[in-house]
């Protein structure tokens, strides 16, 4: 795009509020200066927080809102507030062409209810999905959707997820064509749910597409980074997700007691120190901050509520990045390849 990416953030959101969203934002500047952002929230809290962040006050506008969705509001209870409050307006600033993208710390649900009823979905796009990146032993991180959007999905979402997450992974991954695989209970063909088969055959019959389909994918090879997008349920996506986020932690966790169970093993820990701190770096979640809502008309990234100021801006940088590659053109351009070949793969059949 010509100008610098505008986003708008829910300064609100996030544990931290308005100190570790703006932070986030300060850094994300510090990283690359062409950047503008939309501050919704508390005026006089954004303001006392921007005067810790010299330089961040000239890129930034103040929108006021008196509200905030908490974590405990239903959806229901978010899009009946949504004018009021700051989750609700950033994501209207995107819907009316004030900023380009919105990022929250906020709550999930309330978040995408808002957002699917204000931003639609895309044409050819029956139901939006959340997707991440999640780190592997391979030279990329993996993409992985939905991870908890929709609970239950047929045939043609899960075509869709695939088709809009290669797009995302061309663009934060700079690939040209990922390679994809859908998440099943083992790799053979006839394996799986009749949505699965019959998504793997329309996948397999569309060279076409901008991705590589490479089959299934079972639970445990998940990080070994052999596959670059991976396609699920948000049911099965979500209990995936915390299952990694739980074993990364079960980990770290035990080589800490482990290493301070006695002096021999402190002193074994001193040795092994630049092992284990490029472990802890490897499975920091702030280094991988940032879900996408991919299949929206308009870009909105969900950070996670607890992410510290390099993960809140982490999260700017994949709203900015996704805005400067025009992630939205490429999912409609791939859709609408799907769209085309399908009458004639019927008619072939």
């Amino acid at each position: 795009m010509g100008s610098a990416p505008r986003i708008a953030i829910d300064a609100m959101g996030g544990d931290a509020g308005p100190a570790g969203m703006l932070a986030g934002a300060a850094l994300a500047f510090e990283r690359r200066d062409d950047l503008g952002f939309l501050l919704f929230g508390d005026e006089a809290a954004i303001r006392a927080e921007l005067a810790a962040h010299a330089g961040l006050a000239s890129i930034c506008e103040i929108v006021h809102c008196d509200d905030i969705v908490s974590g405990d509001d239903r959806p229901s209870q978010a899009i009946r507030r949504a004018k009021t409050t700051s989750m609700g307006q950033a994501i209207a600033a995107v819907k009316d062409g004030a900023a380009q993208a919105m990022v929250s710390g906020g709550n999930t649900g309330a978040m995408m209810a808002m957002a699917k009823l204000a931003l639609r979905t895309m044409p050819g796009i029956d139901r939006p999905a959340l997707a991440a990146l999640l780190p592997t032993l391979g030279a990329n991180d993996v993409v992985m959707l939905d991870l908890g959007a929709n609970t239950d999905c047929d045939t043609r979402n899960l075509v869709e997820f695939a088709v809009m997450g290669a797009a995302y992974a061309r663009v934060v991954l700079e690939l040209e064509r990922p390679r994809v695989q859908l998440l099943n209970i083992g790799t053979e063909e006839l394996k799986g749910t009749d949505e699965l088969k019959a998504a793997a055959g329309i996948l397999r019959d569309s060279p076409h597409l901008h991705l590589s389909f490479d089959g299934f994918v079972e639970g445990d090879k998940l990080s070994r980074g052999d596959v670059d997008v991976i396609v699920t349920d948000g049911f099965s996506g979500n209990i995936a997700l915390k299952s990694l986020e739980g074993t990364a932690r079960f980990v770290t966790d035990l080589l800490k007691r482990a290493f301070t169970s006695s002096v021999r093993s402190k002193i074994g820990f001193l040795i092994s120190r630049p092992a284990t701190e490029l472990l802890r770096h490897h499975l920091d979640p702030n280094n991988h901050n940032g879900a996408v809502f991919l299949g929206l008309n308009g870009l909105v990234v969900k950070s996670h509520g607890g992410a510290d100021t390099k993960g809140v801006a982490n999260a700017i940088r994949v709203a900015a990045r996704m805005v400067r590659e025009d992630l939205t053109r490429k999912i409609a351009e791939d859709l609408a390849h799907v769209r085309e070949r399908a009458p004639q793969a019927e008619a072939a059949k």
